[in-house]
């Protein structure tokens, strides 16, 4: 199974009540995973100015974030933040799935294009963001829960602290599970093609359930990098970011089977604009 794709090409128009509720996937194998992180750091050596700038920006946006939390609630607060990362990483990875959408398609990758089609999906992000936000609300509210019921404060208690990190780790493994089932491809799907969220996150979490033993390996690699990348202050993260943003466009493109959907006029426009470059 090959992740290199093509140009985009526009299909011929389909009726939307023949399409199926969500779209069809295909069976990974296990190592899927590392096929999907060497083509992102393809991506990232053909678009690295583009790319880690997007990466530095993520970087600064940490550190004020780390600090805006460890002035307001200390390192609870601090922690808080850092494990709630995977809550966000999706949509702040948005710019970099168009950039390997833009490669795809045959262009040099511009930054303009990834605010241009951030705009025209505007309507389904939100939605998406809103969904994520409850789903974050909800983790720190168990997570505050969690604490109420277990203060450390009181005393350096081990037998305490290890069930308290032990049902703090359970609560947040069960919200991971949801962001990760309902992220893993929706984003990259609402990006490509002229679908709604609702459609976008059924088609990645089917996605996610068929292939669950790849898509285990998949989340254990992000947790891997993402953890070295906040571990050295979030400088590893410019390059942590970049390779995760487009090996997870790749993991798209080769799970979900998007024959007959119609696709997002961007991405026609990218296949027209390197095909009229090509007839010069």
């Amino acid at each position: 199974m090959t992740t290199n794709h093509g140009p985009a090409h526009q299909p011929s128009p389909v009726d939307p009540e023949a399409l199926p509720f969500v779209a069809p996937c295909r069976r990974l194998d296990y190592a899927a995973p590392l096929r999907w992180l060497r083509a992102g750091w393809r991506d990232l050596r053909r678009a690295p100015r583009q790319s880690l700038t997007y990466g530095l920006f993520l970087v600064a946006l940490s550190w004020i974030s780390a600090l805006l939390a460890w002035q307001v609630g200390g390192w609870i607060l601090l922690l808080a933040l850092l494990s709630g990362f995977v809550f966000l990483a999706p949509i702040l990875a948005l710019g970099l799935y168009s950039i390997s959408c833009q490669l795809e398609a045959g262009l040099r990758p511009r930054l303009g294009y990834c605010l241009r089609e951030g705009w025209r999906n505007l309507g389904n992000e939100m939605l998406f963001g809103l969904v994520l936000l409850i789903l974050f609300l909800l983790w720190a509210r168990a997570g505050s829960a969690v604490h109420i019921f277990f203060p450390l404060e009181q005393g350096r208690d081990w037998h305490n602290l290890l069930l308290f990190l032990g049902i703090g780790s359970a609560v947040g493994a069960i919200f991971a599970f949801l962001v990760f089932s309902a992220s893993a491809f929706s984003l990259p799907m609402m990006l490509h093609l002229r679908v709604d969220a609702i459609t976008a996150v059924l088609t990645s979490v089917n996605a996610v359930l068929r292939n669950r033993g790849p898509m285990l390996v998949w989340a254990t690699l992000i947790i891997v990098l993402l953890a070295l990348g906040t571990a050295t202050a979030f400088l590893g993260l410019a390059v942590v970011m970049p390779l995760l943003g487009h090996a997870t466009w790749h993991a798209y493109r080769d799970t979900i089977v998007v024959d007959g959907w119609p696709r997002n006029p961007l991405a026609h426009e990218a296949g027209e604009e390197r095909a009229q470059g090509e007839g010069k």
